[in-house]
């Protein structure tokens, strides 16, 4: 006993030493942006020891001017409306699908081909759909927000399945078997038993694909482009000209960007881990 209390006792070098590494590889970027988003032009050097330090003053001069340039409350609408569509969308159809496609994978081989072929759609890149998708939409009237909501549930629909399907693995039969004597019909057994037990796998579902959405450029740029409509990421890419980066205004409107999804994380996190073990199981 006294053996592997010394043995449990001790620290393992290599995995401290990485968990450093990984700790300073997440800080380092993190504090470069804090830093220069408080900086103004005029500090901004080629310098290494100067581009470390620290601002002469500290000044919210960059964010107000950030988010001037950025139209940011529109912008801020834009991105909250196209991601809380997405992930109530998400979660609703995705949720059914998942528990539908599910739990009949055991019972036809039909299911398990349906299942493959939407988890497959994870391997298309999105540069060979890119152009048909702009042609489509614009055919079908739909080259604007609501267009780009339903290109993102289809998009997003391999991996939440995939998850989804996972996660009902570790929910046990006896529950539908039981609503089923008490005559609930299957619709109400999903949304009365099964939907609120996949809480945890529904926190998952959402923050990953809140954090799709919320940083996407390319789908608002295909499809929005000339409505007016923009998101952060699209009102951002002010900043960036042919002559240049606008590196103070650009960090400082990137950490307005990050505050509602990371809030957003905080908020979700505690259902996180668990629904993404449980989902992983096969």
């Amino acid at each position: 006993m006294m053996k592997k209390e010394k043995h449990e006792g001790k620290v393992n070098i290599p995995v401290t030493i990485l968990l450093i590494l990984g700790c300073l590889t997440i800080f380092f970027p993190l504090y470069m942006a804090v830093i220069i988003a408080f900086k103004q032009p005029s500090e901004m050097t080629n310098d290494i020891m100067g581009a470390l330090a620290f601002p002469k003053t500290w000044s919210l001069d960059n964010f107000a001017e950030a988010m001037r340039v950025t139209d940011f409350w529109n912008s801020l609408g834009n991105s909250l409306l196209l991601t809380v569509a997405t992930v109530a969308v998400s979660i609703a159809l995705h949720g059914i699908a998942g528990y539908a496609i599910g739990r009949s994978m055991a019972k036809s081989k039909v299911y398990n081909f349906i299942y493959l072929y939407i988890v497959s759609g994870m391997f298309v890149p999105f540069a060979i759909l890119m152009m048909p998708l702009v042609k489509q939409t614009a055919q079908l009237g739909i080259a604007n927000r609501f267009g780009v909501v339903v290109l993102y549930v289809v998009f997003y629909m391999p991996m939440n399945l995939l998850l989804y399907a996972g996660y009902l693995k570790n929910i046990p039969l006896a529950l539908e078997e039981a609503a089923r004597v008490d005559g609930a019909s299957t619709w109400k057994t999903y949304w009365s038993i099964i939907f609120p037990v996949m809480k945890p796998m529904h926190a998952t579902v959402a923050v990953l694909t809140a954090m799709s959405t919320w940083n996407d450029v390319m789908t608002p740029l295909v499809i929005m482009s000339g409505t007016g409509k923009n998101t952060l990421p699209l009102a951002q890419l002010n900043f960036q000209t042919q002559f240049g980066t606008n590196y103070n205004l650009a960090f400082a409107s990137y950490l307005l960007a990050l505050l509602p999804i990371l809030l957003f994380y905080l908020i979700c996190q505690k259902q996180i881990i668990n629904g993404v073990v449980n989902g992983a199981v096969k």
